[in-house]
């Protein structure tokens, strides 16, 4: 990297309170108040919620309402699944499993944050000392460079709705960066202590999205030691000792799902095989979906990150250049060994992309620095005040045009006014337009400039959704009201119902309607919940009477048919 001059001016760090509010302000909306949507989320949700409701076997072999999903882990549903036992009777059982989604947000940042800290304030990552002094304090520095990566963090889009989600992706992002941090600490000072921690961190991991990524990390912090001299006869014991740690941690889970399978299954063998069908051949698909995807996945990480790829080519040797690059690299062979890449892939590139692209902010030109701001004004503006227009038309008819694009893409939807998520929009962009004016008028010389309008304008748009919008999208993607109907017209004398649903539409059918699904062992019911499509209507097989039939008013062709065994 080339020398870099910086006085202490340019290291202004954040204060501790408005990293904090900034936190809040990004993961409390979405979190307060939204139904479970139609998708992972509300299946995550589903098992949550079987655990919290169900018995011991429930938490041996997730399932949702008795639809066994063996794949992942339990870890992330465990957590869900306490909090609901915990705040449920308070805060109801959805918001009360979105306190761990919380907890695993916390968890991401606050390691992210200390693992830049620590690369910051290393000697080799100083810049250069000036003349007649001035220059930053290690800490200082170090400070400043945790803040720009934290800010990247939250600036990043693809992070945005799954952080917000009860599923295993962001706890597997969060741990990675625990892991990240951990390889920070033992590449500072390896010990048996350093590497049990990360063992510790590793074995969570695979807890909650199987053993494949665990493997992987591994072998990138023997890549590292291998980059930062390390003796391997030093290295490979403790690197053992973080393997045996990690199967301490992991295996109590699958002793006791081994030795006492419930509902008579195995859940080892099917937690396995989901695991064994992760790694393929490399193929074209993983590239499409990278170059497709991450443009706006990674954004503003990538082009930060890649400036400082650029910037470190000559350079292999230095601790905060060889953590992070090893751990981006890793993160692009788990994406390509993977058949059908999904956005789980991508969140695992994000904490080391944030790393890096604060380091890169280092050398990258006031001229760059300016073009991405105005972009991200001009862009982040523009989508807000689209927001506020549509919200606006829909509310009150006019303009009409847009008010009926709105409603015609959800029939039956009646608008309403939240004077109090009013309120909050409308400080949100007031919060806006105060940090814009501020980046302009004062030009300020931190490093983090670059970033904090990308980042507050990310965080505003969030903010106008989840807050002008979020009855109109739960209406729209949630199943609580046709769990309703379903649940009315239901047989006073049911004992257990039968469904060909997918997950999240039999999570919200079992929360919202408290159908009686039958369970994981148990398939013969008098009662049969069918989905299917108005499109394509597929009848179920056997002799069934039909006794009820909808569908949620926002969708066309999905539809649900209640049906009663003939001659019962």
């Amino acid at each position: 990297m080339k020398p870099v001059r910086l006085p202490a001016s340019a290291v202004l760090a954040l204060p501790r309170w408005g990293l904090f509010a900034l936190a809040m302000l990004y993961i409390l909306p979405g979190i307060i108040g939204r139904e479970p949507w139609k998708n992972d989320d509300a299946a995550s949700f589903g098992i949550m919620w079987t655990m919290a409701h169900g018995t011991w076997q429930d938490w041996l072999w997730p399932n949702i309402a008795g639809l066994s999903v063996p794949e992942e882990g339990p870890l992330a549903f465990w957590l869900g699944a306490l909090c609901i036992k915990l705040f449920g009777p308070l805060l109801g059982d959805v918001l009360a499993a979105r306190v761990a989604t919380i907890g695993v947000f916390l968890l991401g940042v606050l390691t992210l944050w200390f693992a830049t800290f620590n690369l910051g304030r290393r000697p080799e990552a100083q810049p250069l000392r000036l003349a007649f002094g001035g220059q930053p304090e290690p800490d200082d520095f170090g400070r400043t460079l945790a803040d720009a990566a934290l800010l990247i963090y939250l600036g990043c889009l693809g992070l945005l709705q799954h952080s917000h989600e009860t599923t295993s992706e962001p706890l597997q992002t969060a741990l990675l960066t625990l892991t990240l941090y951990r390889a920070i600490r033992y590449m500072e000072l390896p010990s048996w202590r350093n590497a049990a921690l990360i063992g510790m961190s590793l074995g969570l991991m695979t807890l909650t999205r199987g053993w494949v990524p665990p493997v992987f990390v591994l072998a990138a912090l023997f890549v590292c030691t291998r980059f930062l001299s390390i003796p391997a006869g030093r290295a490979l014991p403790h690197l053992l000792a973080a393997l045996a740690v990690a199967v301490g941690v992991t295996s109590p889970w699958l002793a006791a799902a081994f030795i006492e399978r419930p509902y008579g299954e195995a859940p080892l063998a099917a937690w396995n095989a989901w695991n064994l069908a992760q790694l393929a051949l490399p193929s074209l698909r993983p590239l499409r979906t990278f170059l497709s995807d991450g443009v706006w996945f990674f954004w503003p990480a990538w082009p930060f990150a890649l400036w400082a790829a650029y910037a470190w080519r000559r350079q292999s040797n230095l601790l905060h250049i060889v953590v992070p690059t090893t751990f981006v690299i890793i993160a692009m062979v788990l994406l390509f060994a993977h058949p059908a890449p999904e956005h789980a892939q991508l969140l695992l590139l994000i904490p080391p992309l944030a790393i890096m692209a604060a380091f890169g902010l280092l050398t990258v030109q006031r001229g760059a620095i300016n073009a991405i701001d105005w972009f991200s004004v001009m862009v982040l503006t523009v989508c807000a005040a689209v927001l506020w227009i549509f919200w606006y038309a829909q509310a009150t008819g006019w303009p009409p045009k847009p008010a009926h694009n709105v409603l015609r893409l959800i029939p039956g939807y009646v608008p309403e006014v939240n004077w109090l998520a009013l309120v909050v929009a409308i400080a949100a962009t007031l919060g806006w337009f105060v940090l814009v004016h501020w980046r302009v008028s004062r030009r300020p010389s931190v490093l983090w400039r670059a970033v904090v309008l990308s980042s507050g304008g990310v965080i505003l748009v969030w903010i106008l959704w989840m807050t002008l919008f979020l009855s109109l999208t739960n209406y729209n993607k949630s199943y609580a009201t046709v769990a309703g109907q379903v649940a009315a017209a239901l047989p006073a004398d049911t004992d257990c119902v039968a469904s060909n649903a997918g997950p999240a539409q039999r999570a919200s059918f079992a929360v919202f309607g408290r159908l009686p699904f039958n369970a994981v062992d148990n398939d013969h019911c008098r009662i049969l919940l069918w989905q299917d499509s108005t499109r394509l209507q597929r009848d179920p097989p056997g002799q069934w009477t039909q006794l009820w039939e909808g569908r949620r008013a926002s969708d066309r062709s999905e539809r649900f048919r209640l049906f009663r065994r003939a001659g019962d």
